[in-house]
């Protein structure tokens, strides 16, 4: 019965928590079937650590194995650039405008999901630093960095980097 129970309660949190974590995940790795994959390949080890997973802190230890795995996977996995032409000179980003996704594409992967953490799931600084497992000064600067270069790119964004 307990294990049944046990069951009952991963699928309901898988069901309400899967779609917001895929989506954190998707701003970190930029491809929505690996994003995907990620967050599946996240939720068979916190299925196995379920019985060990207390109530309260089960949204943030998910959160935790998401971002863990999007970051292993693209320090295992740099993303290809495909192009049919070879340049003259180093690469460097047109004076045009970006779209958001574009922008997050030029953003280390660690900062990309400071970004998500802080502003897709409204996290406080604290929260960032224990899901990263950083200081929270690294996040601070971390998302200082990643929205100046985010503003470079799009001069009209809005993002605040105070605590929520």
């Amino acid at each position: 019965m307990r294990r049944e129970r046990r069951e009952q309660d991963f699928s309901e949190f898988f069901l309400a928590r899967g779609p917001a974590l895929r989506r954190t995940a998707y701003l970190i790795v930029r491809d929505w079937h690996t994003a995907e994959d990620l967050t599946q390949q996240a939720f068979v080890r916190l299925y196995a650590a379920w019985p060990r997973v207390r109530p309260e802190t089960a949204d943030a230890y998910a959160r935790k194995a998401v971002v863990n795995q999007c970051l292993s996977h693209l320090r295992r996995h740099p993303p290809d650039i495909p192009t049919d032409v070879l340049p003259e000179r180093a690469h460097s980003v047109p004076d045009e405008r970006l779209d958001i996704g574009q922008a997050l594409a030029l953003l280390p992967a660690r900062q990309r999901a400071i970004i998500a953490l802080r502003f897709l799931d409204d996290l406080s600084v604290a929260d960032v630093a224990r899901t990263l497992a950083v200081a929270e000064g690294t996040v601070k600067s971390q998302t200082s960095r990643a929205l100046h270069t985010l503003r470079t790119h799009l001069p009209d964004l809005v993002l605040s980097e105070e605590s929520p």
